[in-house]
């Protein structure tokens, strides 16, 4: 029995609504490639290799989750940290330190969960740690170049080793990550003073496919200039042979085109190819570019961040060689901490709490990033235009 005036929604529409992004996405493609055939093939080379490395790392973090890692994770940190600044403390070395090698979309998809299991087994709010994750795998992404899918796009141009892109930023990357942990620890600094026991049992992780995958990832985004296809190899090898080993196959396939989220995949893929198409055929984004200094730079790709996606935006923006690049860089990873829409990184970190039992809140989130955004941002320009790098 139903009640008066409530309607459900017909499972075809209910797939149309899910896949709407993924139509839009293959739709602006087709439009690129008809007005523009030669500028969308460009395009596409420039941005196809990010959305392929984080689709494989998501996989891996799908077989990890499933092997326990992230709850004994979790559950290892509180029992190491009792005490709620040194917690915090370790929480900001951790999130720096996975964004860095792994980037930020495998930190808040690998470490969300963590965090969130830490928080349980403490008996307190998730809030601090939980916050610190988005924030920081966002602000934390500049200090090398798989840090973040919109330095890959953006160092097409400049054709940088590790090494070099790491000499240039270094200081404005710890700038930016310093300022925007010390806005979250001040704004939540009563609930870090506490020193909490666990009061959880410790759970025992498997140590297998997920661990051996996780390793070999780490190596391979390391190590390779052009890592995406072993990544994505890995990824799909790691959940072909969990869902071999399964009982229930049909749902292992299931959870993961779910943690894949391929509709905004593909979306968002369409979308950068369609603006990286536009500003390879229109000169305008890059003409009001050459008219800018390093924080003017920074300030337009916070805010294109936010209105399309980093991703696209860097698309967009970086169709041709920028001026500022290392500066483009810092509103580009940075500035998508003000909304929602700024990054894939916000979609994954609110699917991967949800899914943790967390309690994730836009709103909450959109107010820290609108606090440390402006001053973290003007740190790191700020130490970019002093060392003479802009």
């Amino acid at each position: 029995m139903h009640r008066s005036g409530t309607q459900e929604r017909p499972p075809g529409t209910a797939a149309a609504l899910r896949w709407g992004p993924a139509a839009g996405g293959c739709a602006l493609i087709l439009v690129a490639v008809l007005l523009a055939p030669h500028h969308a093939r460009a395009a596409a080379a420039q941005d196809w290799s990010p959305f392929v490395l984080v689709a494989g790392l998501l996989l891996v973090g799908l077989v990890a989750d499933g092997d326990g890692l992230f709850a004994a994770g979790g559950h290892v940190l509180a029992r190491l940290c009792p005490n709620g600044v040194l917690l915090y403390v370790g929480t900001v070395l951790l999130v720096l330190t996975v964004t860095t090698l792994l980037n930020l979309d495998t930190s808040v998809t690998f470490l969300t969960p963590v965090l969130v299991y830490t928080a349980r087994g403490r008996g307190e709010g998730e809030a601090p740690l939980l916050y610190a994750c988005l924030l920081l795998s966002n602000a934390g992404s500049l200090l090398l170049p798989g840090s973040n899918l919109t330095n890959l796009i953006v160092l097409g141009h400049l054709h940088l080793s590790g090494g070099a892109f790491l000499a240039h930023m270094a200081l404005p990357a710890l700038a930016a990550a310093a300022v925007t942990a010390l806005v979250v620890g001040l704004v939540y600094r009563r609930a870090l003073r506490t020193t909490v026991p666990p009061t959880l049992e410790p759970e025992r992780p498997v140590l297998g496919v997920g661990l051996v995958a996780i390793v070999v990832v780490t190596v391979l985004v390391v190590a390779l200039h052009a890592p995406a296809l072993p990544v994505a190899a890995v990824g799909l090898a790691a959940v072909t042979l969990r869902a071999w080993r399964s009982d229930d196959r049909p749902g292992a396939a299931r959870s993961a085109a779910q943690v894949l989220g391929v509709p905004v995949l593909v979306g968002l893929f369409g979308l950068a190819v369609a603006l990286g198409t536009l500003g390879r055929t229109w000169s305008g984004p890059a003409t009001l570019l050459t008219h800018l200094d390093a924080w003017g730079t920074a300030a337009v790709a916070a805010v294109t961040s936010v209105l399309v996606n980093n991703l696209p935006a860097a698309s967009l923006l970086a169709a041709r060689q920028p001026p500022h690049p290392f500066a483009l860089l810092i509103g580009l990873n940075v500035g998508p901490n003000l909304f929602v829409t700024g990054s894939l990184a916000w979609i994954l970190w609110l699917r991967a709490a949800r899914n943790a039992g967390g309690h994730p809140d836009v709103r909450r989130a959109s107010i820290l990033g609108v606090c440390s955004v402006p001053l973290a941002m003007a740190a790191a320009v700020g130490v970019l235009v002093l060392s003479g790098a802009s």
